[in-house]
């Protein structure tokens, strides 16, 4: 199927890494905002329950997609199953990710390859597959969950830091390519948000990871404001946009510093 149509009437947005956190934050802010949503996540049971949770509450139609998107062929798989649905992808979250923390040298290879793959890669291959059909359409939306680590280097959490700059330069970029396609693209940049992120990354003795916290509603709210409104960069919090900006005016050498502090173990 070449461009499939709505069934409902209503927009879709497809959100991966819907399963907890920001993720199903976000895809709650759709469902309740009117559009379809496609859940995607590795976790079946978990989806099947938002699913129905969203559908009752909100009268909506909730798509399941479990897959690792970490596989090398789950980006084009993902895209054909939505393709033979006759799934019309409106919105495009890209959310799914992980962080590591710890000595650059002495974290596994493939956990930062992995990093990698689910941080840079597989939002650039969902944003060439389905940005391609707005851009045919003349209109879409792409909102790729970055950090407020993209501003800086991470010492400790290097890759993670990394990849985030990598999503925040790149959505900046499609942000002038696409303008005058009819599709808007949007950079979330929360600081640490209360999710099972900070676990997973083996960083919860942290200062970074054991501190202040914003809630997943609260980010995934002001992306979900940001991303309707067509602003480029979103930071949620009056307290991160500040950080940013001192970021940019701060010398690297010290800002390197001072992110090895938060981010190493007590």
């Amino acid at each position: 199927m070449s461009d499939a149509t709505r069934t409902t009437g209503r927009p879709t947005a497809l959100v991966t890494g819907a399963s907890a956190g920001i993720g199903r934050a976000l895809a709650e802010q759709f469902a309740r905002h009117g559009h379809d949503v496609a859940l995607v996540a590795r976790r079946e049971g978990t989806l099947e329950d938002i699913a129905a949770e969203f559908e009752r509450r909100y009268g909506i139609t909730a798509h399941v997609l479990a897959m690792d998107l970490a596989e090398p062929d789950a980006p084009a798989e993902l895209h054909a199953e939505i393709d033979g649905r006759g799934i019309r992808v409106d919105v495009l979250v890209n959310n799914v990710g992980i962080g590591t923390q710890g000595t650059f040298t002495e974290i596994p290879t493939e956990r930062d390859l992995d990093q990698l793959r689910l941080n840079a890669v597989v939002p650039t291959h969902l944003t060439k597959l389905f940005g391609r059909k707005m851009v045919e359409r003349g209109e879409g939306k792409i909102l790729n969950v970055s950090s407020t680590a993209a501003f800086q280097p991470g010492p400790l959490m290097a890759v993670y830091y990394a990849s985030k700059a990598y999503s925040l330069s790149l959505s900046e970029a499609l942000t002038e390519e696409l303008r005058d396609e009819g599709v808007t693209v949007t950079a979330l940049c929360p600081g640490p948000v209360r999710t099972e992120f900070q676990e997973r990354a083996e960083m919860t003795d942290t200062p970074l990871g054991s501190g202040r916290m914003q809630s997943p509603e609260a980010v995934a709210r002001a992306g979900y404001e940001g991303l309707m409104a067509g602003e480029a960069v979103v930071i949620p919090s009056p307290q991160y946009r500040l950080l940013a900006l001192l970021t940019k005016l701060t010398p690297r050498s010290v800002a390197r510093t001072l992110a090895k502090r938060i981010n190493a173990s007590r």
